[in-house]
Order: structure tokens, then sequence, then C-alpha cells
């Protein structure tokens, strides 16, 4: 049995490579924009939802950034909930400098690979 990938999750898959290759070279910065894109792309679904928070807590640990590590931990907590209650921001980046709460534009490369998934 064939099992194919949406356009949707391989673009998730690139941006989770980007950001390990950023984050092997000590750019952390590079890593957590490409791991915003990541989370718009993977918070409809729930494994990869957590994948991108644990990375983003990985990055802020390893940039000694106590408040990203903190953020990301609450973040952690709250994507069951948000999956068992059907309510995730949408566009959200993920990052602590935005609320975990708040729905955000989606920039439309990333939305027509949503809009994909809702097909």
């Amino acid at each position: 049995m064939t099992r194919t990938v949406s356009k949707r999750m391989e673009a998730f898959e690139a941006a989770m490579s980007e950001a390990a290759r950023h984050t092997a070279a000590g750019d952390a910065s590079s890593a957590v924009a490409a791991l915003e894109r990541a989370h718009v792309l993977g918070q409809l679904s729930f494994v990869p939802h957590l994948r991108v928070h644990w990375q983003m807590l990985r990055v802020g640990w390893s940039a000694g950034d106590r408040r990203e590590v903190i953020g990301q931990v609450l973040r952690i907590a709250l994507v069951p909930i948000g999956h068992l209650v059907g309510r995730l921001p949408m566009g959200n980046t993920g990052g602590v400098n935005v609320s975990a709460f708040k729905p955000m534009p989606i920039p439309p490369e990333l939305n027509r690979l949503i809009e994909e998934h809702d097909r």
C-alpha cells in the first residue's frame, strides 16, 4: 500500500529539515524562522504540531532563552487540549513572541498548502 504525502506535509518536513540545518550551524534566528513556517503548516495535525513545539523548545534551550523554554513547555501542554476541543489559532507562528491563542494572517504561499489539506 502506497501512502501519499500532501504538499503541505512535504513543505512542513522541508521547513523542519531547514530548521535542523540552521540549528546545527548555530543560527538560532534562521532556525526559528523555519520553525515558524513549520508551525503554521503543521498545527492542523497533532504529531507534527507537537514536533514543531519540541524543536522550538530545543532551539530555545540551546540559545539559553529561558522565556522561550518555559513558553514552549506550556505550549506542548496545550497542544493536546487544542486538538481535542478543535480550537487552534490558525496562522499562529508558535513562538513566545505571540500569544498562544492569537490567530494570525497566513502568508499566501502557506495558505495555498493549507487549503489543499481542506479539500
